[in-house]
């Protein structure tokens, strides 16, 4: 048995692309630099295991060169070619787990260990009742993160005349929090009498969902001369402090138009900052999305291409179910409600890394 060419080779670069870094953070110029370190020892450790990895390889390719070669020594005494013979057959099963873990290791990306994310929940179509959903799905994922411990924090929120949210923008971070939530992206839909229904006529309602890995200032920097800054005063309650204060944010990211608003109703400050980290995470998710197409002949095959048009999952009040349309599998709705995320979460999980195997 041997390893896949092709296999090795993209193995044996990522331990090389380690051993590069391990040099270049030793240089005094790069610790002492504020940005640049923190960067390259966080590529540094997402390799770590890869360098290992392909460590070992070496070590049991080694090893069964030395035993092939006793093997065909003529003048080898009987005793010592039965021992060869016995270590290349452990060899053998050495290989064969050596191998799975290579595909699954290599198949895994430093985004795969993000602590933190910014997901963005926006009503579609349905009205006043995609608001309604568009809050109950906030309410989901609050009640998920409280059961992992994860910090979340509302960044930016605008709610319906009934009490719902025409979009919500909220942080979450915790250890696990991108590997477990980066499939939420898509179209959510709902099947639901509303409360306003007199008939009792069942209606279809929707939301979308983008999941945004959060992007640290180290490694996507905004420039300010790209920024439009404009203030405006902020809507809703407090006061008269609302008529006399232009606290709201919009930011304008003029090589790209992206424009982000935010609004706390006080702080023009803490509404700017806001903003800036909801920008940084959508350039830095557009940026990936550009080097994901470069490579997406096989992308387009995995669980989710993280498009908000793409419907990903239905929840059915009458049949008390949710069906996930990437997995085709029904889950307890009322167990969905509870923030009980974890066994469909972990299923999309599996479902896209045996995809990314299978196309290695």
């Amino acid at each position: 048995m041997e390893f896949a060419p092709s296999i090795l080779a993209r193995l044996k670069e990522r331990a090389q692309r380690f051993h590069e870094l391990t040099d270049e953070i030793s240089r005094p110029e790069v610790a002492t630099d504020a940005k640049r370190f923190p960067a390259l020892l966080k590529e540094r450790g997402s390799l770590e295991q890869l360098a290992r990895l392909f460590d070992r390889v070496q070590s049991l390719q080694t090893r069964r060169k030395e035993n092939e070669e006793l093997l065909a020594d003529a003048s080898v005494e009987p005793e010592l070619k039965e021992l060869a013979k016995a270590d290349l057959e452990d060899l053998v099963a050495e290989q064969s787990a050596l191998d799975l873990k290579m595909r699954a290791d290599l198949v895994s990306d430093s985004d795969d260990f993000r602590r933190k994310l910014i997901m963005e929940i926006r009503a579609g179509t349905g009205g006043d009742e995609a608001s309604l959903f568009a809050r109950d799905l906030f309410d989901i994922y609050k009640r998920f993160c409280d059961s992992q411990h994860f910090k979340i924090e509302v960044l930016d929120l605008g709610t319906s005349a009934v009490g719902g949210f025409k979009e919500v923008v909220f942080a979450i971070e915790g250890d696990g929090a991108w590997g477990l939530l980066r499939y939420e992206s898509g179209g959510h839909r709902v099947q639901r009498v509303p409360d306003t229904e007199a008939q009792g006529r069942v209606h279809t309602s929707a939301a979308t969902v983008a999941v945004l890995p959060e992007a640290e200032e180290v490694e996507f920097e905004v420039k300010e001369s790209d920024l439009r800054i404009d203030t405006m005063r902020a809507g809703g309650a407090g006061g008269q402090h609302v008529n006399k204060t232009e606290s709201a944010v919009r930011l304008t990211h003029l090589p790209t138009g992206m424009v982000v608003t935010c609004m706390d109703e006080r702080s023009q400050h803490k509404n700017k900052a806001r903003a800036m980290r909801i920008l940084r995470s959508r350039l830095l998710e557009a940026e990936q999305a550009r080097r994901h197409a470069e490579r997406a002949a096989w992308r387009k095959s995995q669980v989710g291409s993280g498009d908000r048009n793409e419907r990903v999952r239905t929840y059915n009040w009458p049949q008390n179910r949710v069906t996930d349309h990437r997995l085709n599998e029904n889950y307890s709705l009322e167990q969905v409600l509870a923030g009980k995320l974890t066994p469909l979460l972990e299923a999309l999980l599996a479902a896209d890394r045996e995809e990314r195997i299978r196309n290695l």
